[in-house]
């Protein structure tokens, strides 16, 4: 079977009434990003970052997958999907998809501030101060803020250097380095993008533009996909 890899952004998850901070002037739900997605602001008062991903958390728990999550799971059938997603959501592996590579880490994680190795799921919605890890340290939630490095980055390049499709869904293709990774793909390989707003990515080659949300496009494209035996390399 052919290798399909499909990098989601955050339009994916948007459909399933998941906050998104771009679409609301650099805000999550009324809260600067600075104030709550960075190192600094974990420095500076962590109860309000703990608070702040507890009510995205509780709202995640009560969000269900969309059409489009419950796409690429069908794509399994006949190709070997590799998804990396930027979000923290757990709604592709809730739609059906068996592997993803989370690049910003999972927001129903929390880890260890003394070691990062130590990562634990979370139970219901709650990480508070006073939550400690086996080695007595707080515990933080398991995301990648702005300013920190991305430690996935390299295992997401090489999967995408794998495949024989790539697909491209609910991004802006403007923050680094996750929209880097388009730069890995084999010269000529199929490219969908698939955005409502896509951005220009002239630089590319052989890439089939889908100005469409993704609980729109994303099924029909899994459609055309599925039915075409020759994309899927299954003999006639």
């Amino acid at each position: 079977m052919k290798t399909l890899v499909v990098l989601t952004g955050a339009g994916i998850s948007a459909e399933s009434g998941l906050h998104t901070f771009r679409d609301q002037g650099g805000l999550w739900h009324n809260y600067r990003i600075e104030d709550v997605a960075t190192p600094e602001a974990w420095q500076q008062d962590p109860t309000r970052v703990l608070a702040f991903y507890n009510e995205r958390r509780k709202q995640l728990i009560e969000a269900k997958p969309n059409n489009a999550h419950l796409a690429l799971a069908a794509l399994e059938k006949k190709y070997v999907v590799r998804i990396i997603t930027q979000n923290i959501d757990d709604l592709h592996e809730r739609g059906g998809s068996t592997h993803i590579l989370h690049l910003h880490g999972e927001l129903r994680k929390a880890r260890s501030t003394a070691d990062p190795d130590l990562v634990y799921d979370i139970s219901g919605w709650e990480l508070n101060m006073g939550d400690l890890c086996e080695k007595g340290s707080q515990l933080r939630p398991h995301v990648v803020w702005f300013g920190e490095a991305v430690p996935l980055i390299e295992d997401a390049s090489e999967i995408v250097s794998s495949a024989d499709l790539l697909m491209i869904i609910g991004t802006s293709m403007v923050v680094y380095p996750a929209a880097g990774l388009v730069n890995y793909a084999r010269y000529g390989i199929p490219i969908y993008y698939i955005d409502p707003q896509p951005s220009p990515i002239r630089w590319l080659k052989n890439v089939t533009v889908i100005p469409r949300k993704a609980g729109d496009g994303v099924p029909a494209l899994v459609k055309e996909l599925l039915e075409n035996k020759e994309q899927c390399n299954e003999p006639e």
